[in-house]
């Protein structure tokens, strides 16, 4: 197994990675249309961090990756990417994307009315880095996303960072196992994530944080 950084040639491996390493998820996909989730959650750290970016690499076939940002509150907000990705491939004419807006208002409004919170980015100075990390079934067990981790957390250290953050959802409960064990502890409440679905039923946003 080779942990190493993003190159510029990766970009097409790396877009089919994310799709398959995500298949079988609660966070699989949000609306089912993997070009504008591509352009939201995976182009804009090749584009704005590419050094946060590290790959797990087996036999010369990539089976992992890591997406950082070493200062949340300097990156593309999240409500940001959404919007540009509604108007660029005109999600709200697709009939899934539609559907799920639609929904994720629904939810939105019967939160309101009952005063909870739904799901949001943080941005809390003890914890300003994030990351995303995916890793495909052939690639699990391997020490993969160990490595990954690994490579993220000596860079944040070499940068001075205090602490990260991540957000998953309680219905990935591999995912947070994992977390636990690379030393992140579930932050806040663990509100309704607007629009989702997994089995039918609602997914719930999971913030965890961890010092460096």
């Amino acid at each position: 197994m080779r942990i190493r950084t993003f190159h510029e040639e990766d970009r097409p491996a790396l877009r089919e990675l994310a799709t398959r390493a995500a298949q079988g998820s609660p966070t699989e996909t949000l609306w089912g249309h993997p070009e504008s989730e591509a352009q939201i959650y995976l182009e804009p750290y090749m584009d704005h961090e590419p050094e946060s970016l590290f790959l797990a690499e087996a036999d010369g076939v990539l089976v992992g990756y890591l997406t950082g940002c070493v200062d949340t509150a300097v990156f593309p907000s999240e409500t940001r990417r959404i919007e540009d990705a509604i108007r660029t491939h005109r999600l709200i004419l697709r009939p899934g994307p539609a559907a799920f807006f639609a929904r994720s208002a629904l939810d939105a409004a019967g939160a309101a009315l009952r005063r909870a919170p739904t799901a949001g980015e943080i941005h809390d100075q003890r914890w300003p880095a994030h990351l995303h990390i995916n890793v495909a079934p052939e690639g699990r067990g391997t020490g993969a996303a160990d490595g990954l981790m690994d490579q993220w957390f000596e860079r944040l250290r070499s940068l001075g960072s205090p602490g990260c953050h991540l957000q998953t959802v309680v219905e990935n409960t591999r995912a947070v196992r994992f977390f636990e064990r690379m030393g992140f502890t579930p932050h806040g409440p663990a509100p309704v994530v607007p629009g989702m679905r997994y089995l039918g039923g609602r997914v719930h946003q999971r913030t965890m944080v961890r010092s460096c």
